[in-house]
């Protein structure tokens, strides 16, 4: 009966079998973890819903009991202002963070075309030529890095411009969307100056009109989707290659017994890729084995783990609540961290293992880690140096646990490739998956995207809205955590589409060779989900504008500031996002009525927190097929098989 319900118990936190069995171990061994503390800790429900505001030392104030709406601070601040404030605050934060990530992209590119930075590369010329046109510079007649250099030092000037000219990348929207931005007033200007000003007008005694907020809130997250993250991710494939479709692995089990197994942790590819190639270096095999080991696993948590797999094929660990867990394993010689997502708890827990917690950021520095400083321009030389520790570490290991669960995955589903394997070198288009969604075999696409939370059950609703979406003829796009979550639960294949998919979407699926959930990167590359939706609008026959799509944006398991600035860019380009878990604006009616019916009015986008699973999903599946009602495309067609003579006639 007491094993019944520890196993009831482990339903309740996790879907995943090794992070059952990595909690079972913590549990044996006292061993707090994420899981255990948030069971520990109830959230705080006043500062939860957003009503609680301590921007100044009069408070903090805290609107709650009967009438709240009503109420006021000391200063006079009404619920609807506290609540709007603690949002735009929030998606300030999540927009520096992702947009701070392409500044850093920024600069090693300009490190790469003066020759600064040993071992890195152009390794996408075409990619860079491209994204030079966004800038307006002339590429004829140009070595790659002097166009290098003043793509860098443009991408880096979008940070700090403080004239009212909108970003660049801005231009590469639908016309009728940047149509509406300049109606509104809501193109963003430079990155930094936007999310400045936010800060400045929720600091106290300043903006008080929550419409006047969320117009900026807007123009802040539309710096970050239509700037910096966008920029990071173009920078990115130019330096690394832009990702096409590649095989690897997720779950725990990817680590290796014999080998010294270095997880790469964070956000930023830059050293990670350096990491992954000096793993591959015959000193640094030599060396692994003369501490006992066979090689040098390198294996990924987070978006980091992202970047490598979808580039090179690297096996994730797992997604952000697995981040200790890894620990528990025995079996990790190093977890090398950069930026964002790195649970301080880690360090604890490393404490009881021979695990070494290195940081490389000087943005990130912790208590009982080790701190080795990333310099691009000596960065094989920084990766071997932490290999070197790794391998130290190896014969130092006590009892080893490793989970056997892994699951076979494709990545690489980046917006050029898509192109690729719609039409093949020659034809490659998005005209296939518009006319699949016309005809109806494909009902629309779902975009799940975000992080792992605690406060609902691990992997749980990303996994069967999946499920559901793929049974119903939706195509799944996802990015980030929901990534690895859909790769560990088998998602990621082809096959998943023979045994899932509805028969429309299966037999797209078994035409192209596709997966039905397509994994499109790491969390900064929800920019490319804005770019596929734009060359869907671009190619035609699915509307005018983004708004006009059956394509619903989802973040059901959020915890992160960085979610609530995508939702926010996405909504401004005019996609319906819903957002599970909780919600940071619950305490105020008069502000939920402005993200759904609002914002819906303004920008033809809406905002919701639906915190039941089946609810996300019925609302979901009501958007898409209203949207196709809307383009009058709601009856099924049948399948026409072209001969020779009609394929010629195709204009593509």
């Amino acid at each position: 009966m007491a094993d019944e319900k520890k196993k009831d118990d482990k339903k309740q936190v996790t879907v995943d079998p090794a992070t059952a069995r990595m909690l079972d171990i913590a549990a044996e061994c006292g061993i707090s973890t994420m899981f255990s503390r948030a069971a520990e800790m109830k959230p705080c429900p006043i500062g939860g819903g957003g009503s609680c505001c301590k921007n100044c030392a009069m408070g903090p104030c805290r609107l709650t009991g009967k009438g709240a709406e009503e109420k006021m601070g000391v200063c006079g601040a009404t619920m609807e202002t506290i609540v709007a404030r603690n949002f735009c605050r929030a998606v300030a934060v999540g927009a520096s963070a992702h947009s701070d990530h392409g500044r850093d992209l920024a600069r090693t590119l300009i490190a790469v075309a003066k020759g600064e930075a040993k071992g890195y590369e152009v390794k996408d010329e075409e990619k860079l030529r491209r994204v030079a046109g966004y800038f307006g510079i002339e590429t004829e007649g140009k070595s790659a890095n002097d166009i290098a250099l003043a793509v860098g030092q443009a991408s880096l000037h979008e940070y700090g411009k403080q004239d009212d000219e909108p970003l660049a990348y801005t231009k590469r929207a639908p016309e009728p969307r940047q149509k509406i931005w300049r109606n509104l007033g809501l193109f963003p200007r430079g990155v930094d100056r936007e999310v400045v000003e936010m800060l400045h007008r929720t600091h106290m005694g300043m903006d008080q009109d929550a419409n006047n907020l969320f117009a900026h809130a807007m123009r802040v997250a539309l710096s970050d989707g239509w700037g910096g993250s966008m920029m990071a991710t173009d920078i990115s494939d130019i330096l690394f290659g832009t990702p096409k479709a590649v095989v690897g692995g997720a779950n725990l089990g990817v680590l290796e017994a014999k080998q010294v197994n270095v997880i790469v942790h964070g956000h930023e590819p830059t050293l990670s890729e350096m990491i992954a190639a000096a793993a591959n270096d015959p000193e640094m095999i030599e060396y692994a084995k003369s501490k006992g080991a066979e090689g040098i696993n390198i294996a990924g948590i987070c978006c980091t783990a992202n970047e490598v797999l979808m580039r090179q094929g690297i096996s994730s660990a797992g997604n952000f609540l697995q981040q200790e867990l890894a620990i528990l394993t025995g079996a990790v010689e190093a977890m090398v961290v950069d930026i964002q997502c790195i649970a301080q708890g880690l360090t604890h827990v490393a404490q009881k293992y021979h695990t070494d917690i290195v940081t490389t950021s000087p943005k990130v520095k912790m208590p009982g880690a080790v701190h080795i400083q990333f310099d691009e321009h000596r960065a094989y030389d920084i990766a071997k140096e932490i290999l070197k520790r790794a391998c130290d570490n190896f014969p130092k290991r006590g009892k080893v646990q490793i989970p056997k669960e892994k699951s076979p995955l494709v990545a690489g589903f980046s917006h050029e490739y898509i192109r690729y394997m719609l039409g093949g070198s020659f034809r490659a288009s998005f005209q296939p998956l518009n006319d699949n969604i016309i005809n109806g075999r494909i009902q629309g696409v779902a975009g799940i995207v975000g992080c792992n939370n605690p406060r609902t059950i691990h992997d749980n609703v990303m996994v069967s809205l999946m499920k559901q979406f793929v049974a119903n003829d939706v195509l799944v796009a996802v990015t980030g955590c929901t990534g690895i979550a859909g790769g560990k639960h088998g998602w990621l294949t082809p096959e998943a589409a023979l045994e899932h998919a509805g028969d429309g979407l299966k037999s797209v699926c078994e035409a192209v060779g596709i997966p039905p959930v397509l994994h499109l990167g790491s969390c900064v590359d929800n920019s490319r989900i804005l770019t596929v939706l734009t060359e869907v609008v671009h190619t035609g026959g699915l509307g005018e504008d983004i708004s006009d799509l059956p394509v619903v944006g989802i973040a059901p398991e959020w915890m992160s500031e960085k979610a609530l600035s995508i939702a926010t860019y996405c909504v401004a380009t005019g996609a319906y996002v819903i957002m599970g878990v909780t919600s940071p604006v619950e305490a105020s009616a008069k502000i939920q009525k402005i993200m759904t019916v609002g914002w819906e009015e303004l920008v033809g986008g809406k905002l919701e927190f639906v915190i039941e699973p089946e609810d996300i999903f019925n609302k979901s599946m009501d958007h898409i097929m209203k949207k196709r009602e809307a383009l009058g495309i709601t009856e099924k067609k049948e399948r026409v098989l072209f001969d020779m003579e009609a394929r010629r006639k195709l204009e593509v």
